[in-house]
């Protein structure tokens, strides 16, 4: 039997793990159903290596359950980076990565061949050129290295400008200790701060949405489909189902909820003819494809339509591609005009009109009015009529107030005033 690696090799299991205890923290072992409960240890002590002052344990009549217990308000950094800071090396991975840099601290560009020979002569480790020029191809790939030719010869060197640089302005490790905590792939961040021995020692954020960082490898690879313009195939698998398809499609646009932080990739689907959102957070695999002519006429396309959105979904009735929401209202004057002030600011672009004395109405068109519906609940109380052009929306609307008429036991008429 193998034994137990904090190290892992696949992030994408773990990824979906550290989110399962972070969201969906309160199950026990048994209700983990997907892997083997082998796999199920291996990654709760990985876990609680990772994060063991986080981790909250609840004991139930089942066993005990994990989750995490993170409060950004009162942190200085992202605890979910240690996540990304776990990949599994081998001896001489390690051992060429603190070699290779240390040969080239002083800035001067060598072949692999002489990285090699001096290798040897100077740590006395000996390694195939081919390994050497493989790790040093790498490094150069992930911006570690960077290689020129002089005439056949391909050279190596380590650029340390940006090191130098960054040390001797200290003020930019305010902007890095709040980039760190506000942006996207705020692991950069938070990995240069700690190169250089600093701490964020200004900054706090009340509401982070911190496990968002868990998708910041999608998101990598989705920016850079979108700066090459290029096709993507999405490997997506289902939040409610569990079922894992594939999808292409030309990233055009990210949206971020202010709410709830959720990330979603506004995309147009050829096969659909149609602009789609994907949740970053059901991708699983992101594969950069051939390029895609028509993409700055897309970009376009999606700036007109974008007015005409809600939320994220451009899936309207099949009758209509084009959905219209009227709201009519009571409110009384002048007491409760702001009623009429929070239609305007929170309505999106929707008319507001006044039709009576103390009756205002509120008008939008929309591609899915169903995204609609939380909002308009929240005048519950004031509502006179709801009228949809889809009429799935309206009955849903009047079944669910049907539903809470029966649950608290009170009297109601769904088919006229709304009080």
């Amino acid at each position: 039997m193998s034994n137990f690696q904090e190290l892992i090799k696949n992030f994408s299991k773990t990824r979906e793990y550290v989110r399962d205890f972070f969201i969906y923290g309160f199950k026990t072992r048994n209700e983990f159903k997907e892997k083997s409960p082998r796999t199920y240890d291996n990654e709760r002590r990985r876990l609680e290596s990772w994060l063991g002052p986080f981790v909250q344990r609840d004991y139930v009549s089942g066993g005990f359950n994990i989750s995490l217990a993170i409060d950004s308000n009162l942190l200085d950094t992202n605890p979910l980076f240690r996540v990304w800071k776990t990949k599994s090396f081998t001896d001489n991975d390690i051992v060429l990565h603190f070699l290779i840099l240390d040969l080239l601290q002083n800035g001067r560009p060598l072949t692999a061949e002489e990285i090699t020979d001096r290798l040897l002569t100077e740590y006395e480790a000996l390694f195939d050129i081919q390994t050497v020029r493989r790790k040093c191809n790498a490094y150069e790939k992930e911006g570690l290295l960077t290689k020129q030719k002089n005439g056949k010869a391909v050279l190596f060197s380590l650029d340390n400008t940006l090191a130098r640089w960054l040390k001797s302005n200290e003020n930019i490790m305010d902007a890095l200790a709040f980039y760190q905590m506000a942006g996207c792939l705020g692991i950069i961040g938070n990995e240069i701060l700690e190169q250089l021995e600093c701490q964020n020692r200004s900054f706090r954020v009340k509401h982070s949405f911190f496990v968002h960082t868990l998708e910041d490898e999608i998101l990598l690879a989705l920016l850079d489909a979108m700066n090459r313009k290029l096709t993507v195939e999405l490997t997506i698998k289902s939040s409610k189902k569990g079922l894992t398809n594939t999808a292409n499609c030309i990233p055009l646009q990210l949206f971020v909820s202010s709410r709830s932080g959720r990330r979603f990739l506004c995309g147009y689907v050829k096969r659909s003819k149609r602009f789609t959102c994907f949740r970053l957070d059901t991708i699983k695999h992101a594969a950069c494809m051939e390029p895609a002519p028509e993409y700055e006429d897309l970009e376009k396309k999606l700036e007109r339509n974008r007015r005409l959105l809600w939320g994220v979904s451009f899936q309207g009735t099949e009758r209509h591609h084009l959905d219209v929401l009227t709201m009519t209202l009571h409110v009384e004057e002048p007491s409760e005009l702001y009623i009429v002030d929070r239609l305007k600011r929170e309505g999106r672009g929707g008319a507001v009109t006044r039709i009576d004395e103390n009756t205002w109405q509120y008008q939008r068109e929309s591609f899915d009015c169903n995204e609609m519906l939380p909002w308009v609940r929240t005048f519950i109380g004031r509502i006179l009529s709801l009228e949809c052009t889809a009429k799935s929306v309206e009955q849903r609307f009047y079944q669910d107030l049907q539903i809470m008429y029966q649950t608290y036991q009170i009297g109601g008429n769904t088919n006229g005033t709304v009080f």
